[in-house]
C-alpha cells in the first residue's frame, strides 16, 4: 500500500509546499509551516467531472426582495447587523481573549430563546457548567438556550440536522473544531477550511444562522487565514480596552449592510448593557477648562459621535522628542506636525508630543485633523478651547482647511448634545442652508491658529502669517 504523501501548509495564509521551510515564501511569515496529509488522488491521477447544466441568465432590472430579519432584541447588534440577522447567513465574529465575546453570544441567544426562537449554543472551549455558572451571573439561567460541549465537527452536523431545525446556531470557537476525515490538528488551516465549508452549508441548506467566534492574533486580525473572512457573509469585530468599561462592536465586512457601522455597549457585573447614546459616554468626564482637549465631531459608519481629542505638549529633554499617539494615526499626526511648522510658524521639533483619544476610542478618518490641530496649539499656549465647540475638518499639506462628509448629521449630534459653536472649513458652509448652530469658518490653518491664540489667558497678540515680515507666524513663550 502506497503511503499517504503529506504537504506543509501555511497557517498564516494557505500557501502548501512540498518541503519544510521557516519562512513562508507566499506571505513572508516565519515558523507557521505545519505538515499536513494530502488527500490521496483518485484512481486513474484524473478527476471526474459531470456534465454541467445551463444556468438562467437575467439582467440587472427586476424586482428584488428584501432578505428577512431575524430581531435579536439587541439594538445595538441589530444595527451593526444592518437590521437584524439574516436566516441562511453565516457571521464571524472576532475580539481579544477576554473583551466579552462569549458573554455577547450568550446574552443575544437569551434574547432570541425568550422570543421564541429555537438556538443553539456549541461550546469547544467550555464546559457546560461553565456556561451555565456565565448565564446564572448575567441572569439568563431561565432562557431557554440549548446547550452543548463539542468539538467534533460531524456530531455537531448530525445533532443540529436531526429534529426540528433550529433558527441561530452559535460555536465557540471555531478554532476548536475539527473532522477525523482529515489529518490535522485543530486550529490548523485545513481544519478550519473545512469546518468553516461544512457550517455554510448547513446554513445555507437549513436556513439557520450560524454565529461563529473566531480568535485572534496578536496584531488584532482574525487567527487563520483570510479565507475564512471571505467565506462568511459578515465578519464583526469586539473591541475594546480592558481598562475602559466599553466595548464597540465594529461590521468590516456585511453583504446584507453598510459596513464600518459600530454598536456600543457598556460592560458591567450584569453583562454588557446597551449604550443608546455613546457620545454621552465619551465626553462625560471630560473638563472643559483643560489647555489641549478639543471636542471632534466624527462619523462611525451611519452614526455620529463626538469624542474628546486630548494632548499634551511639553519641552523634551532628549535628542528626539517623543511622539506618543493612542487611538489615532501616528502617521497623520507627525504631517500635522510638519504643516503647523511649516505654514503656521508654530516649531514642536523641541518638544514632546502626546495624543490620546478619550474613552480608548481608535478614530480613522481624517476629518479629525482640524480637533487634533487646534488641540496641539491650545496645549502649547495654555489657551483652554470653549466648552461648548466642536471641530471637524481634513487639513491639506498645503495648509489649507477642506470638508468632509456627513457635516450636517455631525451638527445635528452636537447641537442634540448642548454645543454651540462649530469650527469647520469655510469651503463646508456652503453646503448648509441653515446650520443647527452657530459655525466658525477659518480660511486656512493659520487662521485656525489664531482663532485658538485668541483665548490665550496670557492676551498675547496673534503674529504676522509667514513672509508679512516675521521668520516664524508664532513661537512658544
Amino acid at each position: 500500500m502506497a503511503k499517504a504523501s503529506s504537504l506543509f501548509v501555511c497557517q498564516s495564509c494557505g500557501a502548501t509546499a512540498s518541503k519544510w521551510a521557516g519562512r513562508c515564501d507566499a506571505c513572508g511569515e516565519w515558523n507557521t509551516l505545519v505538515e499536513e496529509a494530502a488527500s490521496a488522488p483518485l484512481p486513474g491521477g484524473a478527476s471526474p467531472r459531470r456534465k454541467g447544466r445551463k444556468i438562467e441568465l437575467v439582467g440587472l432590472q427586476g424586482a428584488s426582495k428584501a432578505p428577512p430579519r431575524i430581531l435579536s432584541g439587541i439594538k445595538e447588534l441589530d444595527r451593526v447587523a444592518g437590521g437584524g440577522l439574516v436566516p441562511g447567513s453565516a457571521v464571524l465574529i472576532g475580539g481579544d481573549p477576554g473583551i466579552g465575546k462569549s458573554t455577547l453570544i450568550l446574552q443575544t441567544l437569551a434574547r432570541l430563546a425568550r422570543n421564541g426562537e429555537r438556538v443553539v449554543y456549541v461550546s469547544g472551549e467550555e464546559a457546560v457548567d461553565q456556561v451555565r455558572l456565565r448565564a446564572a451571573r448575567l441572569g439568563l439561567a431561565d432562557a431557554p438556550v440549548l446547550l452543548a460541549a463539542e468539538t467534533n465537527l460531524n456530531d455537531v452536523l448530525a445533532t443540529m440536522g436531526d429534529g426540528q431545525r433550529p433558527s441561530v446556531i452559535a460555536v465557540d470557537s471555531v478554532q476548536t473544531l475539527w473532522t477525523p476525515e482529515i489529518d490535522a490538528a485543530p486550529g490548523t488551516v485545513s481544519q478550519l477550511r473545512a469546518g468553516t465549508e461544512a457550517l455554510i452549508r448547513f446554513a445555507k441548506t437549513k436556513g439557520t444562522t450560524v454565529l461563529l467566534v473566531g480568535h485572534v492574533t496578536k496584531d488584532g486580525q482574525i487567527a487563520g487565514p483570510k479565507l475564512i473572512e471571505h467565506m462568511v457573509d459578515a465578519v464583526f469585530y469586539f473591541e475594546g480596552d480592558r481598562g475602559h468599561h466599553f466595548r464597540i462592536l465594529r461590521a468590516v465586512k456585511n453583504r446584507f449592510g453598510p459596513t464600518d457601522e459600530i454598536g456600543v455597549f457598556e460592560m458591567s457585573d450584569g453583562g454588557l448593557a446597551e449604550v443608546e447614546n455613546p457620545s454621552g459616554l465619551f465626553l462625560g468626564d471630560r473638563n472643559s477648562s483643560t489647555p489641549g482637549a478639543a471636542v471632534f465631531a466624527g462619523m462611525e459608519g451611519t452614526r455620529p459621535l463626538l469624542v474628546e481629542v486630548q494632548t499634551l505638549v511639553s519641552p523634551s529633554t532628549l535628542g528626539t522628542p517623543r511622539r506618543a499617539v493612542v487611538g489615532w494615526d501616528s502617521s497623520r499626526l507627525a504631517m500635522l506636525l510638519a504643516v503647523l511648522d511649516t505654514h503656521c510658524g508654530v516649531g514642536l521639533g523641541g518638544y514632546d508630543v502626546y495624543l490620546n483619544i478619550a474613552g480608548g476610542l481608535r478614530v480613522k478618518e481624517p476629518a479629525a485633523d482640524l480637533a487634533v490641530a487646534a488641540a496641539l496649539v491650545s496645549s502649547l499656549t495654555g489657551a483652554p478651547l470653549p466648552a461648548e465647540c466642536v471641530l471637524f475638518g481634513e487639513i491639506a499639506l498645503s495648509g489649507a482647511l477642506r470638508p468632509v462628509a456627513q457635516g450636517e448629521a455631525r451638527l445635528k449630534e452636537a447641537s442634540k448634545l448642548g454645543f454651540k459653536t462649530a469650527v469647520v472649513p469655510k469651503a463646508a458652509t456652503t453646503e448648509w442652508k441653515k446650520p443647527p448652530l452657530a459655525v466658525h469658518a477659518p480660511d486656512n490653518l493659520m487662521g485656525l491658529v489664531r482663532w485658538v491664540q485668541s483665548f490665550d489667558p496670557n492676551g498675547r497678540k496673534a503674529a504676522p502669517l509667514p513672509g508679512e515680515g516675521a521668520k516664524k507666524a508664532w513661537s512658544a513663550p
